[in-house]
């Protein structure tokens, strides 16, 4: 059976605003690779040897740094929204550029999840389904798209967003389509996946069903998550091919000078260029390309944007300065 993907890099991401006013948010560095890497890479882990990225926002920047994905040991394509269409739209106006397969893997760009890909794609052949929603219980399921099974994992209801959520399942954001369902979402319309096509799906009895993984999940559409998410590939918490390989606690570009008196730590990343002076601290941070730390500063858990000068004694924590 084969099978493709198409990963949503199409948002602005508004939330990390102003750090993704020049960036879109999927090219953001996580572990010092754009985040839309660890995701190809999980991609083409199982076995997956083609991937279209659906973009929008600074549609310009993708291609010249995943190129055609040789490097990456999977076949990539380009599908540019014009106008954005919304998930269902997205993926719809991404499946013109598919090979013929037989079902289709859909990433959303802002999730870092450490579940079983392979699983999932076994799950869904088992149900003999449809789709397979991959689902994951929080404590708090309000803002997000909210989950019903009934016996057999089968999805009873899916509710996106609601003050008293019916379940703490929620939509983890990977789906696995049968081929035929995404030719039947409208095409060239703004269609939600979440608001229309799966309530759609359970009103016509098709057999949706939702794989339960309770492995490490974060969305990292806010400054905090994206320095979580960037620590914990650094230190291990979470795996990904994409991570470069590094000693310790941290990653440090090879031209990047750190005074010796100083401590980086708890899954920095230190980009090219950096300078950090003497008896600094960097915990938990990323430091962009060019940006100068100056003597005694501690910049903890935060983000400091590219060619941006910290001065002498400064303290940073949980912030991002210089976007």
């Amino acid at each position: 059976m084969s099978t493709s993907a198409i990963l949503l890099v199409g948002g602005k991401g508004t939330r990390l605003a102003p750090i993704t006013n020049q960036i879109p948010k999927p090219m953001l560095l996580v572990a010092a690779v754009p985040f839309t890497e660890h995701q190809i890479r999980k991609a083409a882990q199982v076995g997956i040897t083609e991937i279209v990225l659906a973009t929008s926002y600074k549609a310009e920047l993708f291609e010249p740094y995943f190129g055609d994905g040789a490097r990456f040991g999977i076949k990539i394509k380009y599908a540019v929204e014009e106008s954005a269409l919304g998930t269902g739209g997205g993926i719809r106006n991404a499946a013109r550029q598919l090979s013929p397969c037989n079902q289709v893997v859909v990433f959303n760009g802002d999730v870092l999840s450490g579940h079983d890909l392979a699983a999932q794609l076994e799950f869904h052949k088992i149900n003999q389904a449809d789709v397979s929603l991959y689902l994951t219980k929080v404590e708090d399921a309000r803002s997000y798209g909210c989950v019903e099974l009934v016996e057999g994992n089968r999805v009873k209801t899916f509710l996106e967003k609601m003050d008293k959520p019916v379940s703490n399942l929620i939509n983890a954001g990977c789906y696995i389509f049968n081929r035929d369902i995404i030719g039947k979402i409208p095409f060239n319309q703004v269609v939600s996946v979440e608001r229309d096509t799966f309530p759609e799906l359970l009103a016509l009895k098709s057999r949706v069903f939702g794989f339960l993984d309770s492995s490490y999940w974060l969305d990292i559409g806010t400054p905090a998550a994206l320095v979580k998410a960037s620590a914990d590939l650094v230190t291990g918490v979470i795996k990904s091919t994409a991570t470069p390989a590094h000693t310790g606690d941290q990653i440090i570009a090879t031209n990047a000078l750190v005074d010796k008196s100083s401590v980086v730590n708890l899954g920095s990343v230190i980009d090219s260029e950096v300078v950090v002076e003497g008896n600094s601290v960097i915990s938990g941070s990323i430091i962009g390309k060019g940006a100068k730390i100056g003597r005694d500063c501690k910049i903890i858990d935060s983000i400091i944007a590219p060619k941006t000068q910290i001065e002498a004694g400064m303290v940073v924590i949980s912030n991002y300065l210089g976007f």
